[in-house]
């Protein structure tokens, strides 16, 4: 008797280790195939996820990085025309009112899809961009308001030949606290 209860224990212990083991291949088997279904987003996909309400960009740098990622999409990736409208107001809502109130929105769409089709159809793109260091902003006070300048270096592609560009950024604080670009502009 003692020595079929010990068969009985250990066949029960047996089944046991082996429905643990099974589950276990289970759960990471279906944690895997979720992996497997993540999709990998467009830069215009990246770009317009970003909620400027709860996560807008804490230095005059990162506002240009911003706007810098979005200038490429503009330039460099294929989207649609919803997406360019969405781009497009998302970009406008890192710059200064007094920017925005220079154009009327239909103004400004229609500038910007002229100016998208001059670059491509010269063949241009925007291959890189260098931010200045931190530490190379310079902060300055305008009429009462706090004020930012920075420069930052373009390389475009046009064809197989490289082009640099530096233009210099003007940015603004607003009521909030929140650096927003009032103007940029060739650098001499």
């Amino acid at each position: 008797m003692k020595k079929s209860s010990g068969i009985k224990i250990v066949l029960i212990g047996v089944v046991l280790a082996a429905l643990v083991i099974g589950y276990y291949f289970y759960l990471s088997s279906k944690t895997q195939t979720k992996q497997e279904e993540v999709v990998e987003s467009t830069r215009v996909q990246t770009a317009l996820m970003r909620d400027l309400e709860k996560n807008y960009p804490p230095t005059p740098k990162e506002v240009v990085k911003y706007f810098n990622e979005i200038t490429m999409c503009f330039y460099n990736e294929k989207y649609s025309d919803e997406e360019l409208g969405q781009m497009a107001e998302k970009i406008q809502g890192i710059y200064d009112a007094e920017l925005v109130a220079n154009k009327s929105q239909e103004q400004y769409m229609e500038d910007l899809k002229n100016d998208i089709v001059e670059m491509k159809s010269n063949d241009r793109s925007v291959s890189s961009y260098q931010l200045p260091a931190s530490t190379d902003v310079e902060f300055f006070s305008e009429n009462g308001d706090s004020c930012a300048r920075l420069y930052c270096t373009y390389s475009i592609r046009q064809g197989t030949d490289m082009l640099q560009s530096r233009l210099v950024f003007i940015l603004r604080q607003d009521e909030n606290k929140r650096w927003k670009i009032l103007g940029w502009d060739l650098d001499d």
